[in-house]
């Protein structure tokens, strides 16, 4: 029996078959990210020593390090000020009215909660554990709030991550692999720079990351199943039609 009529016999491949496949997979890249994050949150919340050390070490070196070195805290200080919700609010609000300019609704409406609703998880898990942030005797930075996660990281992970996203399709190749190279720079630099300005610890920032990844992924995997819902073909980007 030849090829084709292998294929012929097996029939094409059914709508839900696809479906059911890329849910297994994004549970399981859920669950991949919810493991980190369950584990720091744990080590936290029992203040585990060699976590602790971690962190205080962290924060007492890259905090001299700032104090030292006027340029490292200048750059540290810019790139916690481009990860920060003002700058986002702007960016997405525009990312948004342009999608629903273009006729767009549901990648739109999919930016907005996305963004959104990631602010709000972050808000009620540093609720939840109720962790102060760092303390330092000559602060080069100061930050409200609640430390653990880092909303900067989880915004960072969750932001960058959408407009790969909805630009992924438009790109050619070689600028994929830029526009990736890009983000992972830029998110690293605000991790870093929350953490070099005294008002996160290690664990806040990677938390924050897990977080991040674990948020986009289940919204991205909602999507999908809005998208199959709705009757839209559910293998398209979001920002294809964009």
């Amino acid at each position: 029996m030849g090829d084709d009529e292998r294929r012929g016999c097996r029939g094409p491949e059914h709508p839900d078959a696809r479906f059911g496949a890329r849910s297994v997979l994004a549970l399981a890249a859920v669950a991949l990210v919810a493991v980190p994050f369950g584990l720091l949150l744990f080590f936290v919340q029992s203040r585990w020593p060699p976590l602790q050390h971690v962190d205080d070490v962290a924060r007492d070196r890259l905090h001299r390090f700032a104090l030292d070195h006027d340029v490292f805290t200048a750059v540290m200080k810019a790139a916690s000020t481009a990860g920060s919700s003002p700058v986002y609010f702007v960016v997405f609000t525009l990312v948004a009215g342009w999608l629903l300019y273009r006729r767009q609704p549901r990648p739109a409406v999919f930016v907005v909660v996305t963004e959104v609703g990631g602010a709000v998880v972050n808000g009620a898990v540093k609720t939840v554990v109720h962790r102060a942030r760092p303390v330092v005797a000559d602060p080069v930075a100061h930050a409200s709030g609640l430390s653990f996660p880092s909303g900067h990281a989880q915004s960072a992970v969750v932001s960058y991550s959408l407009l790969l996203l909805l630009c992924w399709q438009a790109l050619p190749p070689l600028w994929r692999w830029v526009a990736t190279a890009t983000a992972t720079v830029a998110v690293l630099a605000i991790g870093l720079s929350r953490i070099a300005l005294s008002v996160h610890y290690v664990s806040d920032v990677l938390a924050g990351y897990a977080l991040g990844a674990a948020w986009i992924t289940v919204m991205t995997a909602v999507l999908g199943a809005w998208r199959r819902e709705r009757g839209s073909p559910p293998d398209r980007v979001p920002a294809r039609a964009a």
